[in-house]
């Protein structure tokens, strides 16, 4: 048997990491500054990440929902504290795409509507309605499309205000990434969140603050909308909320109440998930990780904009992106091979930076000073 054929594969085989830093099977150094799409939150193989993983493996690693899991109370009192959202509820999952899928049915749920609004560029993930409400034809399959999403231009509030005036007793909900991350590193504007909550109060929609990619400390603050003084009904989370153990969830607030069966899941929530999350949020609060990222992230982004080749340096934090030339098309692919430095990339020309919260003061001068060397001796 042979694997389904459909990643682009880079031709390096990582054996083990740490920290910011990962090696091959040839023994070479890589400096990550893409954390496998956002996932590493707290730096890979953390040693209080493996310690609490390493002595839940030795009790029970899974057993079903349909007994008390005290680990995932305690998860769900510590997300609270650090999220500012004590009040709000938790229901634990497995990914990105299943959390957004799970707050788009809550939402229906709540509201007795169909309808979707989702923005230009948005991605929200693969499943069925996730992948619908997702902004790319490409990976949207026949069975997947429906006539409930509308989407609208991101950071357009007169289209928004529009559409809830024509729509607004349909809609069952409106999706959003704070800082949209496939689609290359686009700030939702403060004034634009606001209008979404101001329009999903008045027509009694639900707001989905999707923070897979942009939650969890990465832009400077515990959620990207935070910086809009919005609060959100239901947060999607994933990527950086187990540093890499597969887990997600989506935190919900008050008025939208629980009723049994409406969600559920198999593998959501399980022992050893919860011990890898707690984990995360254990070393943001000790490390200071949101306020670190912050910090790295304005010397990264002030760097980036003093390079004269690059345009459009944007983001929060440690979420940024910036607009590669023509000329330089080949850039990423220099810095992995050439520079031994993972970033990623968005479509057409889009460089993005997602590392470590914890990425050094220290390495981030490195990546700077590499940027610049690689962008002197470009070659095709």
């Amino acid at each position: 048997m042979k694997l389904f054929d459909v990643y682009p594969i880079n031709d390096i085989n990582i054996t083990h990491a740490k920290g910011s830093k990962v090696w091959d099977d040839q023994q070479r150094q890589y400096l990550d500054l893409y954390g496998g799409h956002a996932v590493i939150s707290i730096g890979h193989t953390h040693p209080h990440w493996v310690h609490r993983i390493e002595e839940q493996l030795k009790k029970i690693a899974f057993y079903s929902n349909s007994i008390k899991i005290p680990i995932q109370e305690e998860l769900a009192q510590k997300l609270g504290e650090i999220s500012g959202k004590k009040d709000y509820q938790l229901f634990l999952c497995n990914s990105g795409a299943e959390a957004n899928e799970n707050a788009l049915k809550l939402a229906s749920f709540h509201t007795g509507r169909k309808k979707i609004i989702a923005f230009s560029k948005s991605f929200h993930g693969r499943t069925s309605l996730a992948v619908a409400a997702t902004d790319n034809p490409s990976i949207l399959a026949p069975v997947n499309q429906t006539d409930n999403i509308i989407f609208l231009p991101f950071n357009d509030s007169s289209a928004l205000e529009e559409t809830f005036k024509k729509n607004g007793n349909e809609i069952a909900a409106v999706i959003v990434e704070g800082i949209q991350g496939v689609g290359g590193i686009n700030v939702a504007e403060n004034s634009f969140l606001l209008s979404i909550r101001k329009n999903c109060d008045q027509y009694g929609a639900v707001y989905i603050a999707d923070s897979v990619q942009c939650g969890y400390g990465r832009s400077g603050k515990f959620f990207s909308h935070d910086y809009a003084g919005v609060t959100a009904d239901i947060y999607t989370m994933a990527k950086g909320m187990g540093n890499g153990f597969p887990i997600g969830g989506i935190i919900i607030a008050p008025h939208l109440k629980p009723k049994h069966g409406m969600l559920g899941t198999t593998f959501g929530g399980n022992h050893l998930a919860c011990a890898a999350a707690l984990a995360v949020l254990e070393v943001i609060e000790k490390e200071n990780l949101i306020q670190h990222a912050e910090q790295v992230g304005e010397y990264l982004s002030a760097s980036l904009k003093s390079i004269s080749s690059l345009t459009g340096v944007r983001g929060r934090g440690l979420m940024i992106g910036f607009d590669v030339p023509d000329h330089l098309k080949n850039l990423k692919k220099n810095l992995l091979f050439k520079h031994k430095i993972f970033t990623g990339e968005a479509k057409p020309n889009v460089i993005r930076l997602l590392p470590s919260l914890a990425l050094t003061m220290e390495d981030a001068s490195y990546f700077i000073q590499q940027l610049k060397l690689a962008i002197e001796q470009y070659q095709d």
